[in-house]
């Protein structure tokens, strides 16, 4: 298959700690540059679809990357990135914009409804399993392992601008989507 037909696999990206939490107050309740280091690294040159809240969480638009971002306000306006409203448009727009830069991959970056409902069509997560259990009002469900299989973990201790321990874990759907 040639890469003009090829469809982008999607990826959700994301980490959570050991209860689940994503978030507290439209923040993440720890600290890891290094982290925010393999994020970049995931989605650089990538197609991101995220959330308005995540979008503005951010503070401005993540570069080098097209910026997609799901909001039910159809009057929403965001510099820098594309909005839509729905799911298919949101994954029209991201494929259309991979298929372009001859990517392989579309990247979603949160936040939790965003998530669920990328979900049952992602084909790959990457996860970073944060080894605490902060306080937060933003949950992630445990990973589904009738549905996913782990491939690769890779455990880090924390050291340097990384507060806390954490391990980077990638799952492959089992079936195809």
């Amino acid at each position: 298959m040639s890469s003009t037909t090829a469809v982008p696999q999607i990826v959700l990206v994301y980490a959570v700690a050991e209860n689940g939490v994503i978030g507290q107050g439209s923040a993440i309740p720890w600290r890891l540059k290094s982290d925010m280091q393999r994020l970049k690294a995931l989605t650089m040159g990538k197609p991101i679809v995220m959330g308005r809240k995540t979008f503005e969480s951010l503070l401005k638009p993540l570069p080098g990357r097209t910026n997609i971002v799901i909001t039910r306000n159809a009057g929403y306006q965001a510099a820098g990135a594309v909005v839509t409203t729905s799911l298919a448009d949101a994954r029209a727009v991201a494929t259309g914009d991979a298929l372009r830069r001859l990517v392989t991959e579309i990247a979603v970056i949160g936040g939790a409804e965003i998530y669920a409902q990328w979900m049952g069509i992602a084909d790959r997560l990457e996860v970073t399993e944060v080894h605490a259990q902060p306080t937060g009002d933003t949950f992630m469900p445990p990973v589904d392992l009738t549905v996913w299989e782990e491939v690769a973990r890779v455990r880090n201790a924390a050291a340097g601008e990384d507060s806390v321990d954490f391990s980077y874990v990638t799952y492959c759907r089992r079936a195809p989507r």
